[in-house]
């Protein structure tokens, strides 16, 4: 098991790092204790390098193929850069091989040694992204469905770990938001996924509202297409609704963070409302005090259940 030193990140690691301005919700927002900052943003920097890898959306100049030993004629593969990241990965928990190459799974190591952290969530997340490299659309919302249980509700079983807070009634609550925030990050970046030849509309739902993928790469959204966004974003509202009550489940600045994260999927599915569900002419975005608003709301009716 590697040390517990933090480590310092690179320049690269910084611009990876630096993503999380973009997210929806707060991903270690001033008021947790800094070892949870620094743990979050572990796994963080994880998460997104992950996902970066699978879109294709690496830092320019191949810096992230060196850290992780692919050569550069290959740095485009990104089978092969997530085959080389998994192995790297498994250097966080068997050292047996050497520390890691890449600085944020470096940065990683001392998070998992504090925190008793295992292998398998980091290696869902690495599955997910494979799985996009394979898999373009999905037919029903149960194969969506299974699709986020790698995708995204790694990411909520993480916190609860890095908090010590994890009971399975509250990772079942967990899963539920972070399918819910998966679903309405897939709403916004309809037109980009697209661009990426991905559709994560399930494709059932998409023959209930007579949508064609040739519509769905129009610069503005049809009725039909919004009528479908706005079943799909009823359904993570739905999903939201039903893991919100993990938020009451815990006490003091976690459950400031929880509802950071819940009110930033629901503040997200109101600038999709408001936008008329037209997704298609840019991704609807929360502003600040929409999600300020909506954090009040979840605290509040947090407050009422505990």
């Amino acid at each position: 098991m590697t040390g517990t030193r933090q480590v310092r990140p690179d320049a690269t690691a910084r611009t990876t790092l630096g993503k999380a301005a973009d997210e929806n919700f707060p991903v270690a927002p001033f008021f947790l204790p800094r070892a949870w900052r620094d743990d979050l943003m572990a796994v963080y920097g994880f998460a997104r390098l992950v996902d970066d890898i699978g879109d294709g959306d690496l830092a320019p100049g191949g810096a992230d193929a060196r850290h992780l030993g692919v050569p550069p004629e290959h740095a485009d593969d990104r089978l092969l850069l997530l085959d080389a990241f998994e192995a790297d990965l498994r250097r966080v928990f068997d050292p047996a091989d050497g520390a890691p190459g890449h600085p944020l799974l470096r940065a990683l190591g001392p998070t998992v040694a504090r925190c008793g952290l295992t292998p398998e969530p980091f290696l869902g997340l690495i599955a997910a992204n494979r799985q996009d490299q394979l898999v373009g659309r999905y037919e029903t919302y149960d194969d969506l469905a299974a699709y986020c249980e790698l995708s995204a509700n790694p990411v909520g079983r993480l916190v609860l770990a890095l908090t010590g807070t994890a009971t399975p009634e509250r990772i079942r609550r967990s899963d539920e938001i972070c399918t819910a925030l998966q679903i309405v990050e897939h709403l916004q970046d309809v037109a980009e996924d697209l661009g990426r030849d991905r559709i994560y509309l399930p494709a059932e739902d998409m023959k209930r509202f007579h949508v064609t993928e040739d519509e769905l790469a129009r610069p503005t959204a049809g009725a039909s297409v919004r009528a479908l966004i706005a079943f799909e974003a009823d359904r993570a509202r739905s999903l939201l609704d039903a893991g919100a009550p993990l938020v009451g489940s815990v006490r003091g600045r976690l459950r400031l963070l929880l509802a950071g994260f819940t009110a930033g999927g629901y503040a997200a599915l109101d600038a999709i409302a408001a936008a008329g569900f037209d997704v298609l002419s840019g991704p609807p975005k929360a502003a600040k005090p929409s999600l300020m608003r909506r954090a009040g709301g979840v605290l509040l009716a947090a407050r009422r259940e505990g």
